[in-house]
């Protein structure tokens, strides 16, 4: 089975609809494929229609966190969506992210750059607006090359010049309401230094203790020695140890399912959500 735990569409920052994306996980040859989009569910209906027989969908959401001033995620599997706590959190989160773009917009500006927030908002689309829209835009503009080059501390990264916070939930928070829900919880690219400050292993360590449920060691973000401590790290915890594409479609260049995970872990978590069900496909014909 070739099993991949976090992708990302439309619906939050992606370039690829629910539907084409669960058609392009088929294409790629992938069994199991999860919709964790940024704080938000709405794609998951049109996923669910769009599935083609012999793939399933796990459905998901990545949750913005913070700790001590540091920026993380939480990947929160097969919980019910309809959990009132959880939706509530899910839903400030949202509403917090235009505010929150259109200060980094006023920042850029003051730094010369010459972006405007309708150029974002048109980016954005119906997604829910976030820095890799701000980043395709000074993409757009020539201030930068690729996407990734923006998530500098002279740019968009955690602290960085252009950088604004908004609401986001304590991780311990998020932990509780996932499981509250009937989910699962995989803390996302735990040792991502590219992207800017992470928190320490000790950390990790209480949010074991507090529930956390699995932390993603195979990730693009990762080079093979982090890879290797957090594989350690994660025997020592007792945490599922999961693999993911964190796939943007053309807004990264990483592959649905360059990294995967493995299909024992998944029926682990599988095992352990109460919430909701990986939907299993018969939309239509696999693609060839």
């Amino acid at each position: 089975m070739h099993i991949d735990l976090h992708t990302h569409s439309t619906a939050s920052d992606g370039t690829d609809t629910p539907a084409e994306l669960m058609r392009n996980a088929a294409a790629a040859g992938l069994d199991v494929v999860a919709l964790t989009d940024h704080d938000s569910v709405r794609g998951h209906a049109e996923a669910i229609a769009a599935l083609p027989e012999g793939l399933t969908l796990v459905t998901g959401a990545e949750l913005s966190c913070r700790m001590d001033g540091v920026g993380l995620h939480m990947l929160a599997y097969l919980f019910d969506p309809d959990e009132p706590e959880l939706a509530r959190e899910r839903e400030l989160v949202r509403d917090d992210r235009v505010p929150r773009a259109q200060t980094m917009v006023r920042k850029l500006q003051a730094l010369g750059v010459p972006v405007e927030w309708e150029q974002v908002a048109r980016i954005a689309g119906d997604g829910s607006v976030g820095r890799p829209h701000i980043a395709t835009a000074l993409v757009e503009l020539g201030v930068v090359e690729t996407v990734s080059d923006a998530f500098t501390p002279e740019w968009l990264a955690n602290g960085g010049r252009a950088y604004a916070e908004k609401h986001e939930l304590d991780p311990f928070e998020a932990i509780r309401l996932v499981k509250a829900a009937g989910g699962v919880t995989v803390f996302a690219h735990p040792l991502a230094v590219k992207r800017g400050e992470v928190v320490p292993e000790a950390s990790i360590a209480r949010f074991a203790a507090a529930g956390l449920d699995g932390i993603e060691v195979d990730h693009m973000d990762h080079d093979e020695p982090t890879r290797a401590r957090l594989r350690g790290l994660a025997k020592e915890l007792g945490l599922l140890a999961t693999g993911s594409s964190d796939y943007h479609g053309s807004r990264k260049t990483v592959r649905l399912g360059e990294y995967t995970t493995d299909p024992e872990i998944y029926g682990e978590i599988t095992r352990r959500a109460t919430g909701a069900f990986p939907v299993p496909g018969a939309g239509g014909p696999r693609p060839v």
